[in-house]
């Protein structure tokens, strides 16, 4: 089944509910496309424009990043092996933590 790309409706409800989760209002900009000649602000339908032209570009190439897997292994298994926990610096801190 292909899957089919969300149109601009459907990604302007995701990205305000998404920014309004983080408290952010997008209706205190002003509305249109000109920038508030007194504050510098950018309009509503600019800010909408450009988060939805990063949503479709940024989110897939981000959502589909795998971490290499260590040299020498099983290509059937580099995806799992790709999934290991990062080296961590003081590795005694976060073992204490999870006791």
């Amino acid at each position: 089944m292909a899957v089919t790309p969300p149109t601009d409706a459907e990604l302007n409800t995701m990205i305000r509910a998404r920014l309004a989760s983080l408290g952010i209002d997008l209706d205190q900009l002003p509305a249109g496309t000109t920038a508030d000649p007194v504050t510098g602000s950018p309009g509503r339908d600019s800010v909408l424009a450009s988060l939805r032209s990063f949503v479709r570009g940024s989110v897939t190439a981000l959502a589909s990043f795998q971490m290499p897997a260590p040299a020498g292994s099983d290509p059937a298994h580099a995806a799992a092996l790709s999934q290991q926990p990062a080296p961590m610096l003081y590795p005694s801190i976060s073992t204490e933590w999870r006791r």
